[in-house]
């Protein structure tokens, strides 16, 4: 049987490349798909990447480097997982969302828009992260937070609860956002600084 190969526009040229069996999908053979996955037609996966259980991979999306995706997860629009990334459980990742370093996005979070999830990052739970929010470095975002807008959230900073950061909002440091709280404009909570319960800080000073 003659041997397929796909150029991926990776700079590495025509590579041995398949098919998936399951959406058609290129999938390059260096790569690990289950049967009873799902990678969609105008989908690509390849380098070392791995997608298996019932995950899906849809769409326009790229899936390289060393990430798994697995699962129950979804992948679609023009989102990219790559490095050694994670997505799985319940979790979405569409539009033009990046996963990428060492993060995991898992649960039933959903991170879309233009948002960068990476370095060491989690988000979990029922987080939504969307818009052009980058989420990065040791920083977790989970329970049923909303991050939105051009807000970041990095260092070791956690979100969580019922919380919402958004605008232009920074949240670093070991800071901790969480209960009902509301960090918004350009409020910024960093070190050791603590907004819980129905706290609201939407200007420049926590």
């Amino acid at each position: 049987m003659e041997k397929l190969t796909y150029d991926f526009q990776d700079g590495k040229g025509e590579v041995p490349a398949h098919k998936h069996s399951n959406g058609g999908g290129w999938v390059a053979d260096s790569a690990t798909v289950d049967d009873s996955a799902y990678v969609g037609p105008d989908a690509r996966v390849y380098g070392n990447a791995n997608v298996f259980g019932k995950a899906k991979v849809l769409d326009k999306v790229k899936v390289y480097g060393n990430p798994k995706v697995f699962g129950d997860a979804w992948v679609c629009g023009d989102a990219e997982v790559f490095g050694n990334a994670k997505v799985f459980g319940n979790s979405w990742v569409y539009g033009d969302a990046q996963v990428y370093g060492n993060a995991w996005v898992f649960g039933y979070a959903w991170v879309y828009g233009d948002a960068q999830v990476y370095g060491d990052a989690w988000v979990f739970g029922k987080a939504k992260v969307l818009d052009k929010v980058k989420v990065y470095g040791d920083a977790q975002v989970y329970g049923n937070t909303w991050v939105f807008g051009y807000a970041w959230v990095y260092g070791n900073a956690k979100v969580f609860g019922d919380a919402w950061v958004c605008g232009d909002a920074e949240v670093f440091g070991k800071a901790k956002v969480f209960g009902n709280a509301l960090v918004c404009s350009d409020a910024q909570a960093y070190d050791n600084d603590t907004v819980f319960g129905n706290a609201e800080v939407c200007g420049s000073e926590t």
